[in-house]
């Protein structure tokens, strides 16, 4: 997991903000590809997986970061499928696998069930689904994202 998970444009208030969520493996093919100028295919192997699907997360994460940086979005780094290699998972992490009772501190039920998605731009209103966080749904009627209501 990167130190920093959450970057945005400076002067606009959050409340104002569409966010691009870039994942871990996306995260982690740019920093190998771009920043370390690890060759594609040793990168894939370093990820465990082909050079093929490294691409494919290079252009997913390209295409996010430039729609972010152009449009003035916030970028959420967070999720995907991913395990951690180094390490005993401890320290700066957000508690993953550490939780208490059998399926982490609320015990499976988690805010999400009963609410409401919101848009914050026209005020439309509906349910939400569980496993589906509001953040990550547009708005039918305007297209912003949506959040919880």
């Amino acid at each position: 997991m990167p130190d920093v998970n959450y970057f945005k444009p400076a002067g606009i208030p959050l409340a104002n903000l569409n966010e691009v969520i870039l994942t871990i493996d996306e995260y982690e093919a740019v920093r190998l590809v771009d920043f370390k100028s690890v060759p594609q295919k040793k990168a894939g192997k370093m990820m465990k997986i082909s050079q093929p699907t490294l691409s494919r997360l290079l252009k997913s994460a390209r295409l996010k970061l430039s729609d972010a940086i152009i449009n003035g979005k916030a970028i959420k780094i967070k999720g995907g499928n991913y395990k951690l290699t180094t390490g005993r998972g401890l320290g700066k992490g957000q508690g993953r696998g550490l939780g208490i009772g059998p399926r982490g501190r609320m015990s499976g039920r988690g805010r999400g069930l009963g609410g409401v998605c919101k848009c914050p731009e026209c005020g439309h209103t509906e349910a939400q689904i569980r496993g589906q966080p509001c953040m990550n749904k547009k708005c039918p009627k305007c297209g912003t994202l949506m959040i919880r209501g």
